[in-house]
């Protein structure tokens, strides 16, 4: 590390692309910055945050830079570096599967075909295609319209001219002009493809231009079939063009990029838009190393998926500003209103409804990774210090101050533990007092805890505000628990959520899965605690009413109160009725009773 320190004092102030060699001279990390030398030290000269980047910095041995000229190339440079070397601490693009291409391959009279191995050979490759079914839709639309060849003979001038193919059936069923024996020029073929080259391309707009240019042009001539087969290539076309996603007519040529993320992976979409209309759309999976901002992973996945689709668009649509706004012949915007602004709201649902379905199929098939996600946002939500794996959460009960008692559920792994749920009957507060009956809760059960050393949680949820939770800080004071164990208040109002010290509560995005969390465990303890109220509050009406009767014992009374729901329909009740679910010398005695009383 001292050698690595040593160096930075020769790194020039441009920007460039820096790479950090461990002792083995193996890449262990590679990154771009505006100014090298600021960027690089800043990795020496900060106490960072999260461990990763502390692991990393303590590998460095060696340091190797490259000067570029603009920041756009030190990012362009950065992201092929990543791919060469693939260094353990950064960012890793998830594609575990290959996606189809369109390739219109290098030849004499090219044919038009799936694949999903590009090679460079010279061929046009466009794509890749999400979707297989929207890429075979395409095809059959250009089979259909150009009629170009699918054989894959030698189609060469000399081998032409010597006759040494014949037509095939496709000849005869009309689905190929016959190029194999000169029945189809080159010249009329290239155009075909130069005209699905805009098809796939997305630019429609200039393709039906052209052939209605071609239209006019074959109608003055007065050759009508011509004519008539071009007019019904442009209504295919049109419809084709009516199926696609319709933005506006005004926009022509852009990308839309928006992200969202989780702690281990961002999702970028993007929207490709030709003539007013969306023609691709990709959301790219990229996981975090070392904790990357969505500014770091969106400028990612732009350079990432321009290279991937081939995009050739001067103006690029993003929801904030990025270092290289000012990219030469780029513009970037970031709209606040209208058609564009739309655009990017789309783009951002894709890109949640995509991590939605992501974070689903991970719940189904990794259960233990969905919970340790979950909890790791949690800790970055409420900033803890350790991951909350075990979080315990406490509610107050009472019914017009009578009967009060509270809840503790537990969670392990963001689960509920019910096994270790617990219920409490308040002993020292008289009345309907939340504060000390929280107070008096949050004391028993940890001294409890304590007293039989069983593990204590690392996060307390409260379900109250301010009030609550100052009275069960107080309770972790007594004893010796304060800043030992992360607490929090969750007011249900607005959901706020309440840290000690401090009076002003934070919010959680409402669609998070760690606010979520934090419901589930509120609701769970209200649920449990209003259970067990009811409870008490149902024995004690037995036993005031029923087993105060000679001879009517508690299980006699749960009968009866099972049977007719309440003590009022037992008064009411015949003694055939009562007859029917209890003996009948105690259902003589408790009609006599209620009569006699």
């Amino acid at each position: 590390m001292a050698l690595a320190k040593n160096k930075i004092k020769t790194i020039p102030h441009k920007p460039g692309v820096y790479q950090y060699y461990n002792s083995e001279g193996t890449i262990i990390y590679v990154g771009k910055a505006k100014d090298l030398r600021k960027r690089v030290s800043s990795y020496f000269t900060k106490s960072h945050q999260y461990g990763k980047v502390r692991r990393l910095v303590s590998q460095i041995a060696d340091i190797k830079y490259i000067v570029v000229d603009t920041e756009m190339d030190a990012l362009l440079l950065e992201n092929n570096l990543i791919k060469k070397y693939q260094p353990r601490y950064n960012v890793m693009l998830k594609d575990d599967k290959s996606y189809p291409w369109i390739c219109i391959k290098n030849e004499r009279f090219p044919r038009v075909f799936s694949t999903r191995n590009p090679i460079k050979d010279g061929s046009q490759y466009f794509g890749p295609f999400a979707s297989v079914r929207s890429m075979r839709t395409l095809l059959e639309l250009i089979r259909e319209l150009f009629k170009t060849r699918t054989c894959t003979y030698n189609l060469s001038e000399k081998n032409i001219e010597e006759g040494k193919f014949r037509v095939c059936l496709e000849y005869h069923i009309g689905n190929c002009k016959g190029p194999c024996e000169g029945k189809q020029q080159e010249a009329d073929y290239q155009q075909n493809i130069e005209e699905i080259k805009s098809l796939v391309r997305g630019n429609l707009f200039q393709l039906t231009k052209d052939i209605k240019s071609r239209i006019l042009a074959h109608a003055e001539k007065l050759e009508f079939e011509e004519a008539a087969s071009l007019k019904e290539k442009l209504d295919r076309l049109e419809r084709f063009q009516a199926k696609s996603t319709v933005v506006s007519p005004t926009i022509n040529d852009i990308d839309v990029f928006t992200i969202v993320s989780d702690h281990n992976t961002g999702y970028v979409n993007f929207f490709k838009v030709m003539s007013g209309a969306i023609v691709q759309s990709f959301t790219l999976e990229i996981s975090k190393r070392l904790d990357e901002s969505d500014e770091e992973l969106l400028e990612i996945g732009i350079i990432e998926l321009r290279e991937r689709f081939n995009s050739q668009s001067r103006e690029i649509v993003v929801p904030f500003e990025l270092d290289f706004k000012q990219a030469e012949n780029l513009l970037f915007t970031i709209p606040q209103r209208g058609d564009k602004k739309n655009l990017l709201e789309l783009s951002q649902k894709n890109a949640k409804f995509y991590m939605m379905d992501k974070h689903k199929q991970e719940k189904l098939t990794h259960p233990e990774k969905h919970s340790e996600r979950i909890l790791n946002q949690l800790k970055k939500d409420l900033s803890l210090k350790e991951l909350p794996i075990h979080i315990e959460c406490f509610d107050n009960s009472n019914l017009q101050g009578t009967n009060p008692v509270a809840a503790c559920v537990v969670f392990k792994n963001a689960k509920p533990a019910k096994r270790d749920y617990r219920h409490f009957n308040i002993k020292t507060v008289v009345g309907p007092d939340d504060f000390a009956s929280m107070e008096e809760v949050v004391h028993r059960r940890y001294s409890r805890l304590i007293s039989e050393g069983e593990d204590l949680p690392q996060l307390i949820v409260i379900d109250g505000g301010k009030g609550q939770l100052s009275s069960a800080l107080t309770a972790l004071e007594r004893l010796d628990l304060r800043g030992k164990i992360a607490i929090v208040g969750i007011a249900k109002r607005l959901e706020e959520i309440f840290f000690p010290g401090d009076s002003i509560p934070i919010y959680i995005d409402k669609k998070s899965e760690s606010l979520k969390l934090l419901q589930f465990l509120r609701n769970e303890a209200h649920r449990f605690g209003i259970t067990h109220h009811r409870n008490r509050r149902s024995k004690e009406a037995l036993h005031n009413q029923l087993t105060d009767i000679p001879g009517i014992g508690m299980e006699t009374a749960k009968k009866l109160y099972q049977h007719f729901g309440s003590i009022s329909k037992i008064k009411e009740a015949s003694l055939g009725d009562l007859s029917s679910v209890v003996a009948s010398n105690r259902a003589k005695t408790i009609v006599d009773y209620f009569k006699n009383n």
